[in-house]
C-alpha cells in the first residue's frame, strides 16, 4: 500500500480544525489509570495441574502391561430347600384360592359386654366422693384450737417402783 495523496485524505471542518488546534490539556480533569489483571489462583493451578496430570497419565497408560483374565458368568440355581420352601408356599396359596366354603358350619355370632354389679358400682361411686371431700375440702371451716404440752413428772414412788425392778 502507499501513502494516500494530500487531496485524497478526508477532509476536517474549518471550525474543527481550530477546536483541535487551541486544545489545552490543562482543563481536563486527572485520572488515575489502573490495570487490572486477573490471574488464577495458587488453588486453581494446583488443581489444573492435578487434572492435567490424571489425564496424561491415562494417555500415556500402557495397556501391555495388563494381565489377560477370564470373566466367568454363573447362574446359581436355588438349591433344594429353597425350592422345596417356594413350593409349600404356592401350595398354601392354592389352597386359600380354592377353599370350598360349603364345608363349613355356621355359627352365631355373640357380643357379651359384661358390665360391674350394682354392689361394684356403688362402692366404686362412694370412693369417688371421699376423694372428691378431700380434694374440695376448705381448711377455714376449722375452729382455731392452741396445743398445750404436757409432761407430767414421774412421782416419788414410781421413781421407786421403777428402781426396784
Amino acid at each position: 500500500m502507499s501513502t494516500p495523496a494530500l487531496n485524497e485524505l478526508p477532509k476536517v471542518a474549518v471550525d474543527l480544525k481550530s477546536q483541535l488546534e487551541g486544545f489545552d490539556t490543562n482543563n481536563m480533569k486527572h485520572a488515575v489509570t489502573q490495570e487490572k489483571s486477573v490471574l488464577p489462583t495458587a488453588e486453581d493451578l494446583a488443581t489444573e495441574k492435578t487434572q492435567k496430570a490424571l489425564i496424561d497419565g491415562v494417555e500415556a497408560f500402557d495397556t501391555s502391561k495388563l494381565k489377560p483374565t477370564e470373566t466367568q458368568e454363573k447362574n446359581l440355581l436355588p438349591d433344594k430347600d429353597v425350592v422345596k420352601q417356594e413350593k409349600d408356599h404356592q401350595n398354601l396359596l392354592n389352597g386359600v384360592e380354592h377353599f370350598d366354603k360349603s364345608s363349613m358350619k355356621h355359627a352365631e355370632t355373640q357380643e357379651k359386654n359384661p358390665l360391674p354389679d350394682p354392689a361394684a358400682i356403688e362402692q366404686e361411686k362412694g370412693q369417688q366422693k371421699l376423694i372428691a371431700g378431700i380434694e374440695n375440702f376448705n381448711p377455714k371451716s376449722l375452729k382455731h384450737t392452741e396445743t398445750k404440752e404436757k409432761n407430767p413428772l414421774p412421782t416419788k414412788e414410781a421413781i421407786a417402783q421403777e428402781k426396784g425392778a
